[in-house]
């Protein structure tokens, strides 16, 4: 039971540095940037700010997964997915697999070069439009670590 606790405390920290970081970003930082004068140092703030960042919440999320899937299958809870009253599992599932797609795939690959290009010509909008995206990321987040939160001490919803 020991390996389930240590899963526990990585998968519980991870999340914290991860979805921390997304709270920081979205209610400190980019508001902060939004804020500043010069077109030019936005678009360099943030993408310093950011690819710092990115490389911790990368190392989250993966911790995160190896924990998760790792504790569902040691639990033998994958039945658990077939249950609405667990509606969290999928959320968690969902959210993990948003982020990793952004982090791993769209942001390095696609999001980088199409933020800068925007950002160079409408700074307001793109920090604008990138900031609402945050905040949906966010709540969404909240609202999946409040469900698991609840349900993981037999609070459930449905």
């Amino acid at each position: 039971m020991h390996d389930l606790t240590l899963a526990r405390i990585i998968h519980i920290v991870a999340v914290v540095v991860w979805i921390g970081g997304v709270y920081m970003v979205t209610t400190v930082i980019i508001p902060a940037i939004k804020r500043m004068k010069i077109k030019e140092n936005k678009i360099d703030t943030f993408e310093k700010i950011e690819g710092r960042f990115s490389n911790h919440a990368k190392v989250a999320t993966l911790l995160t997964a190896i924990t998760g899937f790792y504790m569902i299958y040691k639990l033998n809870a994958w039945d658990r997915f077939e249950s609405i009253r667990f509606w969290w599992m999928h959320a968690m599932v969902i959210i993990w697999l948003i982020f990793t797609l952004i982090l791993f795939f769209l942001e390095p690959f696609l999001l980088h070069k199409i933020f800068k290009k925007f950002a160079q010509e409408n700074p307001e909008k793109t920090f604008n439009i990138m900031h609402r995206a945050h905040w949906v990321l966010l709540i969404l987040s909240i609202i999946t670590i409040i469900g698991a939160i609840a349900g993981s001490h037999g609070w459930y919803f449905f």
